[in-house]
C-alpha cells in the first residue's frame, strides 16, 4: 500500500505501517497536553495506542498463519489508523477452511482478554466507571487493555461483511447453500443490521452511521464479487483472453499514452519493451505520472513491473480473484511459456455482463 513503510517480516509476511499512523500518535499527545495531564499519563497513553495497534497486527496476523496452513500465502499485512489489512492471495472456498481462517482473528482478541484476564480483577460497574475515567494510566492501563480485545472481537463477529463475523456467516451457510447464494443470505443479513445501525446513530452515537455504509458498501461488493466467480465457473482462460488489445512502448513518454488514452476507449494498456510485454498502463497510473513525474517520463519508469501472469488453462474464476487481490486490471496469459494475449479486468466483467442477459432471456 502506497504510503506504508515497511518493519520487517515475519513467516514470509510483509510488516508495513502507514505513515498516517505517525497522526494517531501526535494527536493523543497533543490532546493530552491540551487536557493537562503530565508526561506520565501522555506516555502511558502513546503505550496503549501502541499496544491496540499491536493487538490488531496480532489479529491479522491470526488470519494469515491459519491461511498458511491451508497453503494460502499473505503478501503482506499492513497497519493503519482504522485498523489493520492482511491482504491474502484469496479466500477460502471451502466453508470449514474459510470458517477458520475468519474465525482466527477474533479468537486471538478473545486469548489476549482471558490471558490478561488472569492478571487483573474485573471490578463492579460503578468501579470500572471510576476506574475508566481520566484516561490511560499505570493502575488502569491492563484492565483498559482487556475491554479493549472483548470490544474487538465482539465488534468483528458481527455478522456482517467485510468484518470477520460476516465470512463466518458465510462459511456455516455454504456447509447447506451454494456460495453465491449463501453469500447474498450473509450480506442481506448484515445489510439489515447496517440499517439497524444508522438509525441508531441518527439517535445515539453519529460514528454507528459511518458504521453502517461500511457494511452496507462493503456487503453488496462482496455479492458482486461472489456472483461474478460464480458465473465464471467451469471456464477457462482461454475463453475470455483478449487477442486483441493497445500496447504502448516502454520507451516511449507519458504524453504519448495520454494522447493514446484520450483518442480511444481503452484504459489498461500492455507496455512492450524489445518486442516483449514487460508490465502494464492504466489510466490510474497515467494520471498519477502526470501528477508525480510530469508529461516527459518515460512509460518504463511508470508502468507497473508487478504485472499478474496466468497460464491459458488456469481457470478464469481463480484468474479473475486473483487480479481483484493483486488490484491488477491487466494479465498477461502464457500458453507453455508463450506469450498468448492478456486478461483485461473490465473486459472479463463485461463478458458477464453478457453471459448474464443471454441466460436471463433462455
Amino acid at each position: 500500500m502506497k504510503g506504508s513503510f515497511k518493519l520487517g517480516n515475519i513467516a514470509g509476511i510483509g510488516i508495513f505501517i502507514h505513515w498516517s499512523f505517525s497522526l494517531i500518535i501526535a494527536y493523543i499527545i497533543y490532546s493530552n497536553y491540551r487536557a493537562g495531564h503530565n508526561v506520565e499519563q501522555i506516555t502511558w497513553s502513546v503505550i496503549f495506542i501502541l499496544s491496540i495497534f499491536m493487538t490488531v497486527f496480532l489479529h491479522e496476523l491470526g488470519h494469515a498463519l491459519a491461511a498458511k496452513k491451508y497453503n494460502i500465502k499473505t503478501k503482506d499485512i499492513t497497519i493503519l489508523p482504522i485498523g489493520g489489512l492482511a491482504r491474502l492471495e484469496r479466500i477460502p472456498e471451502k466453508p470449514s477452511e474459510e470458517l477458520v481462517v475468519a474465525i482466527a482473528g477474533p479468537l486471538v482478541n478473545i486469548a489476549l482478554a482471558v490471558i490478561t484476564g488472569l492478571f487483573i480483577t474485573i471490578p463492579d460497574l460503578k468501579e470500572l466507571t471510576v476506574q475508566l475515567t481520566g484516561g490511560v494510566n499505570q493502575s488502569n492501563f491492563f484492565l483498559n487493555f482487556f475491554i479493549v480485545n472483548i470490544w474487538l472481537a465482539i465488534f468483528n463477529l458481527v455478522p456482517a461483511f467485510p468484518m470477520d463475523g460476516g465470512r463466518v456467516l458465510r462459511a456455516i451457510l455454504s456447509m447447506k447453500f451454494e456460495r453465491h447464494v449463501a453469500t447474498n443470505i450473509a450480506a442481506r443479513i448484515g445489510q439489515l443490521l447496517a440499517i439497524a445501525f444508522i438509525f441508531i446513530g441518527f439517535n445515539s452515537n453519529p460514528f454507528l452511521i459511518f458504521i453502517g455504509l461500511f457494511i452496507i458498501l462493503g456487503a453488496q461488493t462482496e455479492v458482486e464479487m461472489t456472483k461474478t466467480g460464480f458465473m465464471l465457473k467451469g471456464m477457462l482462460v482461454k475463453d475470455v483472453v483478449m487477442k486483441s488489445y493497445e500496447t504502448i512502448n516502454g520507451n516511449d513518454l507519458v504524453e504519448t499514452a495520454v494522447k493514446q488514452l484520450l483518442n480511444g476507449q481503452c484504459k489498461n494498456f500492455l507496455v512492450i519493451s524489445n518486442g516483449h510485454p514487460t508490465g502494464s498502463l492504466s489510466r490510474d497510473e497515467i494520471i498519477e505520472a502526470l501528477s508525480n513525474n510530469g508529461n516527459k517520463a518515460t512509460i518504463d519508469t511508470v508502468m507497473n513491473r508487478d504485472v499478474l501472469k496466468c497460464n491459458i488453462k488456469e481457470p478464469i474464476e481463480i484468474a479473475y480473484k486473483k487480479m481483484l487481490t493483486s488490484k491488477n486490471k491487466l494479465a498477461l496469459v502464457y500458453d507453455n511459456e508463450q506469450f498468448a494475449g492478456v486478461l483485461d479486468l473490465e473486459n472479463i466483467l463485461e463478458f458477464v455482463m453478457v453471459k448474464n442477459a443471454i441466460g436471463a432471456n433462455k
